[in-house]
């Protein structure tokens, strides 16, 4: 392996007289046949050379390696001296890309175990929302986070659930309050508590009667206006990811299926390479909130986009998802990557309309404007948002302000 990275002949015998020579060996064909280049190869040699030499002196390297796992708990004053060291030279963030990939593809690091309290109860609940509730990943995640959240505030109070106040509660809220926390995001814990309680004062681990005496502040239908760009904004953001470069190829395919289609971030995330009908122009899309598929016609800017991405930059691995990170090991971009490269490139613009939003969401604000604007209803800008009833559109009817100010200016004649 180390003649193929083109290193002279001291060199080749350096790495291959190092300590943990085959294990070195395996993980850089790994990293090989995986996509990195040659340049990066050579990087990543050059530095395990390091962490070899320094773990072979340890009396016991099981016992280096898991004090290792300090250093991804922000740490390092407990991991080992030399690593101590290597921090020092590297910093954290690279030591943990070097060091983190190469242990775990040896299967001797072994991520810490992070205990949350009540995890009994917690378990029993998520299996509940999820297997009888029915609810999506992506909601069953959030409202497990919003329990283990309350859970460890809970633990410092020492006492067990069944104990539970509503007092407790309240202070827990005013302290999210106090925090930053605005009135939807109260009330959106205060809703997650108490299906959280209500579950468990059916347990019999929770105090009967607490999840009903849970208040949430009252939020008014449609009180704000979707936060969105102007379209005119939304057309000079795709104008700036229009050049040769591969993260524009990649991004701009991206956005237009944001911008043009309405698409949730978890949707595109989700996009794999069967769901792209080139020879129908169909693009099938998983709705998160439907539970099923929509197909779209494929318009000629988006195949266009979409071919150059896929043909000319794409790395050919196994995963099936269509957005993939540029670099080595290319792992399928997540909504935090999604929303990360939109918020970015929002930033970036100096945008007409002031707005606090600059994810994926907003752009699929900026859509429905649009097609509220181009005179289109609210049954089929729902059908094509993904709304599963009119009500989720009607806050859209809100956006046309010139339809509103022809309303207003409607001459009753004599009845004036």
């Amino acid at each position: 392996m180390f003649e193929e990275l083109h290193l002279c002949s001291w060199a080749v015998a350096r790495h291959v007289n190092a300590p943990f020579v085959d294990e070195r060996a395996r993980y850089l064909t790994y990293c090989a046949q995986r996509g990195d280049s040659l340049l990066t190869l050579a990087i990543k040699a050059n530095m395990l050379i390091h962490v070899a030499q320094r773990l072979s002196r340890c009396s016991d390297v099981g016992v280096a390696v898991q004090r290792l796992s300090a250093v991804g708990q922000r740490g390092g004053d407990r991991c080992v001296p030399w690593a101590r060291e290597l921090l020092r030279r590297w910093g954290r963030k690279k030591f943990m890309i070097l060091v983190r990939p190469w242990l775990r593809f040896l299967g001797w690091w072994h991520e810490p175990i992070i205990v949350v309290p009540f995890q009994e109860h917690l378990d029993g609940y998520c299996r509940w929302i999820r297997e009888v509730r029915g609810l999506t990943e992506q909601t069953c995640d959030a409202q497990r986070q919003y329990a283990v959240q309350f859970l460890r505030w809970y633990a410092g109070k020492r006492r067990p659930l069944i104990d539970l106040r509503l007092l407790d509660v309240d202070r827990y809220l005013a302290e999210g309050g106090a925090t930053g926390w605005c009135r939807i995001s109260v009330r959106n814990v205060a809703t997650a508590l108490r299906a959280f309680f209500r579950f468990g004062a059916a347990q019999g681990w929770s105090p009967r009667h607490l999840a009903d005496s849970i208040c949430a502040p009252r939020i008014y239908a449609a009180e704000k206006l979707p936060a969105g760009p102007d379209w005119a904004d939304v057309k000079r953001l795709l104008a700036a990811a229009r050049t040769r470069s591969p993260r524009d190829v990649r991004d701009r395919p991206i956005l237009m299926l944001f911008a043009v289609y309405g698409l949730r971030a978890t949707e595109v995330a989700h996009l794999r390479l069967e769901d792209l009908d080139w020879d129908h122009d169909l693009l099938h899309v998983r709705r998160v909130k439907r539970r099923g598929r929509q197909s779209y016609p494929l318009l000629h800017s988006m195949k266009d986009a979409l071919s150059r991405y896929v043909s000319a930059v794409r790395h050919p691995g196994v995963d099936q998802e269509v957005f993939l990170g540029l670099k080595s090991p290319f792992r399928p971009l997540g909504r935090a990557g999604l929303h990360t490269m939109v918020s970015r490139r929002l930033t970036a613009l100096d945008l007409r309309a002031t707005t606090t939003h600059h994810g994926p969401h907003s752009l699929r604000h900026a859509c429905a404007a649009r097609l509220v604007a181009e005179g289109l209803s609210l049954k089929e800008i729902g059908d094509h948002l993904g709304h599963r009833s009119t009500s989720a559109t009607r806050i859209y009817a809100k956006v046309d302000l010139p339809g509103l100010r022809e309303v207003a200016t409607f001459d009753l004649g004599e009845l004036s």
